[in-house]
């Protein structure tokens, strides 16, 4: 890949080494180098522009968890040298919790999972699309996701998170690939998302291995149904979009996927997030499954449970 230095064999490389240089070696000047100055970074919580404040939110968050560690379990990618590289970053993180946006410090070690989609092109990163499983530090340090989300509204922050409305056009602008493999995934997302459940029993091997928010972490379909339902039921009438799609088969990896997705439209049904309150609701959500034998035998999906409720509690309040 002449696109990147030399010293990075291949584009998961390049990721994994510069984020282990800016977060575990502590090196944030690096971000000068690594980020443009004009990155666009979307969380669920909103939108942030410009390598300045990443570098000030990467601080912030250095200081609440100083011993964080970021595991990247794998980097599925689509992209060539002429029109840049997107890759889709999911990582494992441990850390103790020393105060901050989560409360006082309490000295809990946690775990949470991330997943980044990032635009890499001439050895740098323009655009990014970054969903933490905030709700799983919620509940390790004692909280739900909606006390998490009503501690941030009382402590002053009435930020109101991402939705189409607020997103902006960064410089990526791709849909990733058509690999069978995306396809594949695809089509069983979109089976989920109208309602065809009886798919999960189709296509899921039954001792499929899963990670969903709030650090669940668990086995066989039947937890693929509760998740899912759940999330559907809440927003029966949202609209479901795939926003991007990568397929890959690699040497010494089962077939994968990585889908961003998202659900917009009310809160109009009782589910995840309780009694209905038509609260107007984005969900940004992504998805990174690995194909075995007997079906999808691994799926790791998040979405930010305390944006979410956020914006049910910010509709909803007197």
């Amino acid at each position: 890949m002449k696109d990147f230095d030399p010293k990075y064999e291949n584009l998961p490389d390049y990721i994994l080494k510069c984020t282990a240089q800016i977060w575990e070696g502590r090196d944030i000047a690096a971000l000068d180098w690594h980020y443009s100055e004009n990155l666009v970074v979307r969380t669920p919580a909103g939108i942030s522009q410009g390598n300045s404040i990443g570098k000030a939110n990467t601080m912030a968050t250095l200081t609440e968890f100083p011993d964080r560690q970021l595991l990247g379990e794998d980097v599925i990618w689509c992209g060539d040298d002429e029109q840049g590289f997107l890759s889709s970053h999911r990582i494992v993180s441990t850390a103790t919790h020393r105060g901050g946006v989560f409360g006082p410090t309490t000295g809990i070690k946690v775990i949470f999972r991330t997943i980044a989609d990032t635009f890499c092109h001439g050895n740098r990163v323009w655009d990014e699309w970054l969903i933490r499983d905030n709700g799983a530090i919620a509940t390790q340090l004692g909280q739900t996701a909606q006390e998490a989300a009503q501690a941030l509204i009382d402590s002053g922050d009435l930020a109101f998170p991402l939705t189409p409305k607020t997103d902006i056009l960064g410089p990526y602008t791709g849909a990733g690939n058509n690999n069978e493999w995306g396809q594949k995934h695809a089509e069983i997302l979109q089976k989920i998302m109208l309602t065809e459940f009886g798919v999960i029993e189709d296509a899921y091997d039954r001792a499929c291995h899963l990670a969903y928010p709030c650090g669940v972490e668990a086995h066989g379909i039947d937890v693929v149904k509760a998740f899912f339902i759940g999330l559907r039921s809440a927003f029966p009438y949202a609209d479901f979009k795939i926003e991007h799609q990568i397929g890959r088969h690699d040497a010494m990896f089962g077939p994968r996927s990585a889908i961003r997705w998202s659900l917009t439209g009310k809160h109009e049904g009782y589910g995840r997030y309780g009694a209905p309150t038509g609260a107007e609701v984005h969900v940004m959500g992504v998805s990174h499954v690995e194909f075995g034998p007997w079906g999808l035998r691994r799926e790791t999906t998040l979405i930010d449970d305390i944006a979410i409720w956020k914006q049910i509690l910010l509709q909803t309040q007197v």
